[in-house]
C-alpha cells in the first residue's frame, strides 16, 4: 500500500548507507575519530561553561550563583583541557566508562544471584560478568585503550544505526508493493 512514507523508501535506504560508509571510515581510523570527538567535546564544554559563567553573573540574586560560577569555572577548565590534550581528555572519559561498566557489571551479578528462582537468572549473570570483565580490561589496558574506545564506539553506532536505516527503507519498499487490504 503506498503512502507518503513508503514514496520515500530511497531516502532510508540512502541515509543507512551512509551511515554504514562513515561507520567503517570511522572504525579505519578510530584513533582520529577519538581525538576529534574529544576535541569537540571539549568544545561544548567549554561554550557551556561560558554561557553558565554568563548567567550567573547576569542573575546576581540567585541564592546559586556561587555554585553557578564555580560549575561553570570547572566546565571552563576541563573544555580547555580537553582541547589542549585531547590525548589525556580521551584516557579520562575512558576511564569513566571503565568505572561505569565494573560498577554496572557487579551490580548485574549481585541482582543476577538474588533472582536465582527466575527462568532466564544466568542471562543476567552472564551480562553482568561481560560488563564487568569489559571495564576491567579497559581499565588494563589503558592508555592505549582510551586512544581508540570513542572512536569504536562512534564507528559501531553508525553501522549499527545504518544497518537499522537500510532495514527500514527496504521495509518501506516491500510494504509500496503489498496489495492493499479489503
Amino acid at each position: 500500500m503506498e503512502t507518503p512514507l513508503t514514496q520515500r523508501w530511497e531516502l532510508f535506504v540512502g541515509l543507512g548507507v551512509v551511515s554504514l560508509v562513515l561507520g567503517f571510515m570511522a572504525w579505519a581510523d578510530a584513533l582520529v575519530v577519538s581525538m576529534a570527538s574529544t576535541i569537540l567535546f571539549g568544545v561544548l564544554l567549554f561554550i557551556a561553561g561560558s554561557l553558565q559563567l554568563a548567567h550567573a553573573f547576569a542573575v546576581r540574586d540567585w541564592s546559586g550563583r556561587l555554585m553557578s560560577i564555580l560549575g561553570g569555572g570547572l566546565y571552563i577548565l576541563a573544555g580547555a583541557m580537553m582541547m589542549e590534550e585531547p590525548a589525556t581528555g580521551s584516557m579520562v572519559i575512558t576511564l569513566f566508562i571503565a568505572a561505569c561498566l565494573v560498577v554496572s557489571g557487579i551490580g548485574r551479578v549481585i541482582m543476577a544471584f538474588q533472582q536465582r528462582g527466575l527462568q532466564g537468572w544466568w542471562l543476567i549473570l552472564l551480562g553482568g560478568v561481560i560488563s564487568l570483565l569489559v571495564g576491567i580490561c579497559l581499565y588494563i589496558t589503558l592508555p592505549w585503550s582510551g586512544l581508540w574506545l570513542i572512536g569504536t564506539f562512534i564507528a559501531v553506532e553508525l553501522i549499527a544505526a545504518g544497518i537499522g536505516w537500510i532495514q527500514f527503507g527496504l521495509a518501506l519498499r516491500q510494504a509500496a508493493y503489498l496489495p492493499p487490504e479489503n
